[in-house]
């Protein structure tokens, strides 16, 4: 190759560019694929970037692109029951290319288990081991060479979360508590459209313990012994926190955080645990973590934290 071109250049015209293909990363050759024979072909997602007006910025800003191969396109089409590109309107594809693309050059050698932002605003989930992967999409080519950035051919397209952590949780009948409780205090409406936000989430039976725990019988009566609305907005309030927090981003030893509410609780994900303003400790489900909505992120806990009343 004469020199490096453009990412828009090098998606439209893979063909022309096949030495930009040959070299493939250590860690990808160590998770046992095969090196493709022809280079990948991105009509539908050069198709796509100029239906929605993002070419030029794949063209001039300094990127990485997680990028789907035209096999890729064709698996979603089939999934969405379309024929091509042409069926998905402009608006339907902008939230879905931002979700392929991340800020500055990221080689695979600075990649590490756990959550990297992205231009849609919702983060991918990057996957090291037998190979490199973002979300359930598996990397093809590692490393591509852009004159502006770098490329990550993946086999599969990522779709971003489109609900909001208020519609994540009315799905969930185990929350069923809590959305009545985020209903009450008025704040369904800023927890579906702000943000963003991190909510750490009771279930019921968090609900029930605490219920126990303050020798109460009811919902009802929590509201009543907190302050009425007020108390149970603050008590709301003290779960939530200000921008995406993902367990990856949490430091081994205990780390302070401000809530919405002004009160500050601990975290220690070394042991997925949270003491509140009382010394009583929560603990955060494993398996129910970085649940992502399209304005935040959930994390279960299995204990009502409560701030100073």
């Amino acid at each position: 190759m004469a020199g490096l071109v453009d990412i828009a250049t090098l998606l439209e015209k893979s063909e022309q560019y096949p030495e930009a293909f040959l070299e493939q990363d250590d860690m990808l050759k160590r998770g046992g694929k095969s090196a493709i024979k022809r280079p990948p072909t991105f009509y539908n997602l050069t198709m796509a970037l100029i239906k929605t007006d993002l070419l030029k910025v794949v063209a001039k800003n300094q990127l990485t692109v997680l990028a789907p191969t035209d096999e890729a396109f064709q698996q979603l089409f089939t999934q969405l029951g379309v024929k091509g590109i042409r069926d998905l309107s402009a608006d339907q594809l902008r939230p879905i290319l931002l979700y392929h693309v991340i800020q500055g050059k990221v080689w695979s050698s600075q990649l590490k288990n756990g959550f990297t932002p992205t231009l849609n605003g919702s983060a991918v989930e990057v996957k090291l081991g037998n190979g490199v992967m973002f979300n359930d999409a598996n990397v093809l080519f590692a490393n591509i060479r852009a004159l502006n950035g770098v490329i990550h051919v993946i086999d599969k397209v990522l779709l971003p979360p489109t609900q909001s952590l208020v519609d994540i949780a009315a799905g969930n009948p185990d929350f069923s508590i809590l959305v009545t409780a985020v209903k009450a205090a008025g704040l369904d409406g800023v927890l579906a459209t702000g943000g963003p936000f991190t909510v750490f989430a009771p279930t019921n039976d968090a609900f029930v313990a605490l219920l126990a725990e303050l020798k109460l019988n009811s919902v009802e009566e929590l509201i009543a012994a907190i302050g009425g609305v007020a108390g149970l907005k603050k008590v709301l309030l003290y779960h939530v926190v200000d921008g995406r927090v993902y367990s990856s981003d949490l430091p081994a030893g205990p780390l302070q955080v401000t809530s919405k509410e002004g009160g500050k609780f601990t975290i220690n994900a070394s042991v997925l645990k949270i003491t509140d303003a009382s010394g009583r400790e929560s603990g955060l489900v494993p398996s129910l973590l970085n649940i992502q909505g399209n304005n935040g992120v959930i994390h279960v806990i299995d204990r009502v934290i409560l701030p100073e009343l």
